[in-house]
């Protein structure tokens, strides 16, 4: 399978990462992609970027390298009942919002029940696109339950390249399951790279790997396709 958009990756921005949206643009096209967005951490991630820093997005390039550049956000979920840590104006502004749990963010980790249903919540936001690393060790939660949100708000579960290699060890079966859950039920699902470094733009190896052990080909993956990708983004715009 060919990959040729990556809808999770961070520059500097991010606090934590280490390349800029022009070093990221050029490993993108060096890989072959046609889309790359631009993802980082929300505010309250310490270290992440202002809240400021995602409204300047719009001076972004629509292209750079060839590569289609989309300004987005990886969202924290902030507390329990699933709010996000940008405004709704501010998302709404951005072409792709990704949305995760992550520590010392506001919501700790809770039991099963709680961290899948603060998901559940955040994923009924209409302004969000992709559910990031659902398999996250420190927050369990139910794949089954989860899957069924997504389906029913039309948000796609990320298989997460990075959460097999370096950054969340212990998920790797989580992961697994949530992307079982989605391929019995019939959902499409996306790969991320996550990548914080510009290397490690578009890098789906592993990620693309284990779909491909659970049965997913080209048609159940959506950023095999630019068109689809976008098509996606515009239906979730469409009724925002």
């Amino acid at each position: 399978m060919k990959f040729l958009a990556d809808l999770h990756t961070h520059t500097v921005a991010s606090g934590h990462a280490y390349s800029t949206v022009y070093e990221n643009a050029a490993a993108a096209a060096e890989r072959g992609l046609k889309i790359m967005a631009i993802t980082d951490h929300g505010p309250a991630l310490p270290g992440g970027a202002h809240e400021y820093h995602f409204w300047n997005m719009r001076i972004l390039p629509k292209e750079i390298s060839g590569v289609r550049i989309l300004p987005g956000v990886e969202a924290n979920i902030v507390n329990a009942k699933g709010e996000l840590d940008l405004d709704n104006d501010s998302l709404s502004q951005l072409d792709v919002v990704l949305v995760g749990l992550h520590p010392l963010c506001g919501y700790e980790p809770g039991s099963v029940k709680e961290n899948t249903d603060v998901l559940i919540r955040a994923m009924s936001n209409p302004n969000v696109h992709i559910l990031a690393h659902p398999g996250n060790p420190w927050f369990p939660i139910d794949p089954d339950r989860i899957v069924e949100a997504a389906g029913r708000y039309n948000v796609l579960l990320e298989i997460n390249n990075s959460s097999f290699v370096k950054s969340r060890p212990g998920g790797e079966e989580m992961t697994r399951e949530v992307a079982r859950a989605a391929f019995e039920s019939g959902l499409d699902i996306i790969l991320g790279s996550d990548a914080h470094l510009a290397s490690l733009v578009g890098g789906f190896e592993q990620a693309a790997k284990e779909a491909a052990a659970i049965g997913f080909g080209a048609d159940r993956i959506v950023n095999t396709d630019p068109d689809r990708v976008l098509k996606f983004l515009r239906s979730k715009r469409e009724t925002a």
